[in-house]
């Protein structure tokens, strides 16, 4: 007996649940009819090609799809089962751009679509450049000889030795130098002898000889050392010594022994590679970012690890019009002389950029002339946005104007959201021009009749046919 209680009494508590999911069930099927029988339906619509409407609910004559209805209120198709879709007002509606779309949760999904918002971002970011390392045009110097001769002696006999400042570079026979060398030692004889004289101005006027050809000799770059060697010995110095003007390594070379040089004969190129520059090729797009003084951070591939700080000094006037890249220069130390000329290098400048609203740049269209973003309005509603953009970095992109703070947008699946806008678009464009088969300019009032369904062609007059071939009028 007990236990028929127990289970009459489970029956019971079993019976009470059904009873109340059955009532849920039904309750919520009503309230969803009454809802959808509230709304008023306009017209069915082939949701594949929008210009073919029908006033009953049936299938795509083209594409085989089922006819979505349009409601009054401005709505678009029931959504899915269990993501219910609230109506827009008509006033909500229009003041959303031309090409706004409502799709249901369960096309989002199936489209794959996702969302971001729109942030404020700013501070700082990285300029990348390549660059290569060059010779700093400061810092080389030239060997020449300002009289005309003939080389003897050779003692920098190869290029990229390195030399000294005061170094011995090779000797020249000069016969103009030897001249006047000859004319000093002839000015100080004649001054000595004049120092005894009873005329005064003679002793002056040697004297003033005496100074104006040590004068022409030291132009000709000879050497007080050299200059006092001849006057001491009272013999001239056939073969004048050229000693280099600065240290460095010797680049270019054309002195070579028994050649006549001019005094425009360029002897030695001399390069001081303690300090080098580093040209960095920059984007024209990029460029108002660069500014003199700013420095950045240079790192070679054959010197791996290795990091080193450059300053920026000049900035080329012009863009190279083939690469379209601004010419930004760059003044560094060369430490051990690792940089060698013509490396190549990699350079990053490091910039301040002011706070500015970005977006994923997978969120914007890029038409060309225009940029669009959809904007998710609520309800399944999502609005084209013409944007400004404005520069990129990473993954992300300046917004200039059109969106606004905490607008959420969409990242995913645009593409397909952006075809489905351009169709809807078309057609509400198409829907008032009276001319375009099958449109009327009914159609473009919320509360037009709609559309009925193609009447299907007129079948053939038998009697019409009877002069065809083979269709006589006597068959029966």
């Amino acid at each position: 007996m007990k236990i028929i209680r127990t289970v009459g009494l489970l029956v019971v508590i079993a019976a009470a649940f059904a009873g109340g999911y059955i009532y849920k069930a039904v309750k919520g099927s009503t309230a969803a009819t009454a809802q959808k029988s509230e709304r008023k339906v306009l017209y069915w619509l082939d949701p594949m090609h929008p210009a073919y409407k029908s006033d009953k609910p049936g299938i795509a004559p083209d594409c085989g799809m089922k006819l979505e209805p349009v409601y009054a209120d401005g709505g678009a198709a029931t959504a899915a089962a269990g993501a219910e879709l609230k109506s827009v007002s008509a006033d909500d509606l229009s003041k959303m751009e031309i090409g706004t779309v409502q799709i249901t949760p369960e096309k989002q999904q199936l489209i794959g679509m996702k969302y971001e918002q729109v942030e404020l971002g700013g501070g700082s970011r990285t300029i990348r450049a390549v660059g290569k390392v060059a010779i700093d045009e400061t810092r080389i110097g030239h060997v020449h000889t300002k009289v005309e001769g003939w080389i003897d002696q050779v003692f920098v006999d190869f290029t990229g030795k390195l030399v000294k400042k005061g170094q011995p570079m090779l000797t020249i026979y000069s016969p103009d130098m030897l001249a006047s060398e000859r004319e000093l030692l002839l000015a100080a004889k004649a001054k000595t002898i004049m120092r005894n004289s009873a005329l005064p101005s003679g002793f002056d006027q040697s004297e003033s000889l005496l100074q104006a050809t040590r004068r022409r000799l030291e132009l000709w770059d000879l050497s007080e050392a050299q200059i006092d060697q001849v006057l001491n010995t009272g013999e001239p110095i056939k073969n004048i010594t050229v000693y280099s003007p600065m240290s460095g390594y010797i680049t270019d070379r054309k002195a070579f022994p028994q050649v006549k040089v001019m005094p425009d004969t360029d002897l030695y190129t001399i390069v001081d590679l303690s300090r080098v520059w580093i040209m960095a090729d920059v984007f024209e797009y990029e460029a108002p970012n660069i500014h003199l003084g700013q420095t950045a951070r240079v790192s070679l591939d054959a010197l791996p690890g290795r990091a080193f700080n450059a300053q920026i000094d000049f900035l080329q006037p012009q863009v190279d019009p083939m690469s379209r890249t601004l010419k930004v220069r760059l003044n560094i130390e060369n430490p051990g002389l690792m940089l060698k000329p013509d490396m190549y290098a990699d350079v990053e400048f490091r910039v301040n950029i002011p706070s500015k609203l970005t977006v994923p740049a997978d969120a914007v269209l890029n038409a060309g002339e225009r940029q669009t973003v959809f904007v998710d309005r609520g309800n399944g509603y999502f609005e084209p946005r013409q944007v400004k953009t404005g520069e990129r970095e990473g993954d992300r992109i300046q917004i200039l104007s059109g969106l606004n703070q905490g607008d959420r947008i969409v990242t995913s699946g645009n593409f397909l959201i952006d075809s489905e806008s351009q169709m809807k678009a078309a057609a509400s464009g198409m829907g008032g021009m009276a001319g375009m088969p099958g449109m009327t300019n009914e159609l473009a009032k919320p509360e037009a009749p709609a559309l009925k369904q193609k009447a299907p062609a007129a079948k053939p007059d038998a009697k019409g046919m009877a002069d065809m071939p083979g269709m006589g009028a006597e068959k029966k």
